[in-house]
Formats: structure tokens, C-alpha cells, sequence
């Protein structure tokens, strides 16, 4: 009798979710989200990226680095981005300026993300993450959504995306994601 197997089906499960962000509902029918499934190794340069980040940004981003040790700990790791291709022209001034086409002239500045965005973009990137978690949910599948580890995703270069969130996946008899310490 195989003795605890429950995680050799860990990243098939990260695939199932990934489908739930993938199939969540978007504005206009118009989707720009990025999934992606890292490897072991992903997982390390990430872990590695975001207590690097943490040291760089100084005092009030030491959280990157207990994020970091949640990475490492995670049996698998998925992102979630948007890239910002064209707005919807909804002309809502929700991303703060008047007209979508008055945001596209802007200027793009890069950070943690790339911006401006059209509001509704983000708001698609939020559906399938909830979609994404939901189903991490039910499957029993322990999860933290991270701008700490989508940010260091993106700064890497492993998800094409304006707007990243990481997602490590945990099978447990512990969520590591609970009870989280401040290094």
C-alpha cells in the first residue's frame, strides 16, 4: 500500500486551478490573463528573488523574506497575471484619466508593475484569482495569494504580465500559511 501520496498530484491540481482562473468571467469577454506553473527550481530563484527585493527596499518590506520561507515550503507555485494590451474604452475614469484612449497615451512606468491599467483589467486579474483560490479551496489545497512573490515572478521574467500575483500551494497537515511569523 502506497503510503501517503497525496502529494504526487500536487501540480496536476495547480493545472485544475489554473483552469478555474483561465475559465473565470472577464470584461467584455476580452481575456488577458496570464496563468503559469513553476518548477522547484522557479520556486527557489523566486524564494531567493523576494529576500532580495526585501533587502533592497529596506525596513517596511522584511515580510517579502517570511514570504520567501512560504515559497520554499510550497509543495507547488502558480501565478496569475493581466497584461494590459488595449483597455475596453468604457471611458470610466476609473484608472484616473478621463478617456481610455487619454490612458493609453500615458507613458508607461515600471515598478513592482507596469502601468497605467485599465481598471477593468485588474478587476478581471482579481475574478480569476478568486476563481483560482476558490478552487484551490475545494480541492483541499492550502494557498496564499502574494503580491511578494508575483512581483519577484515578474522582476524575473518568468510571467509576461503588467499585473502579478503568486500563489504557493500547500498539501499539509499544517497550512504554512497560517500562522506566519514576521522575520
Amino acid at each position: 500500500m502506497e503510503q501517503n501520496p497525496e502529494k504526487k498530484e500536487v501540480a496536476e491540481m495547480a493545472r485544475i486551478i489554473l483552469a478555474a482562473a483561465r475559465t473565470a468571467p472577464k470584461g467584455k469577454g476580452i481575456d488577458d490573463i496570464v496563468t503559469a506553473l513553476a518548477d522547484r527550481k522557479d520556486m527557489e530563484d523566486i524564494a531567493t528573488e523576494m529576500e532580495k527585493i526585501a533587502d533592497e527596499k529596506g525596513d517596511g518590506f522584511q515580510f517579502l523574506k517570511r514570504d520567501a520561507a512560504n515559497v520554499r515550503q510550497a509543495d507547488a507555485f502558480i501565478a496569475i497575471g493581466v497584461k494590459h494590451a488595449e483597455p475596453l474604452k468604457l471611458n470610466c475614469a476609473a484608472c484616473g484619466f478621463a478617456t481610455c484612449a487619454e490612458m493609453k497615451a500615458q507613458k508607461r512606468i515600471e515598478g513592482d508593475y507596469a502601468g497605467p491599467n485599465c481598471a477593468f483589467k485588474n478587476i478581471d486579474l482579481g475574478i480569476a484569482i478568486g476563481s483560482a483560490v476558490a478552487k484551490a479551496k475545494d480541492l483541499c489545497i492550502d494557498n496564499r495569494i502574494m503580491y511578494s512573490a508575483g512581483n519577484a515572478a515578474r522582476s524575473l521574467g518568468l510571467v509576461e504580465a503588467d499585473v502579478v500575483m503568486g500563489i504557493p500551494l500547500s498539501v499539509s497537515g499544517k497550512s504554512p500559511f497560517f500562522d506566519r511569523k514576521w522575520p
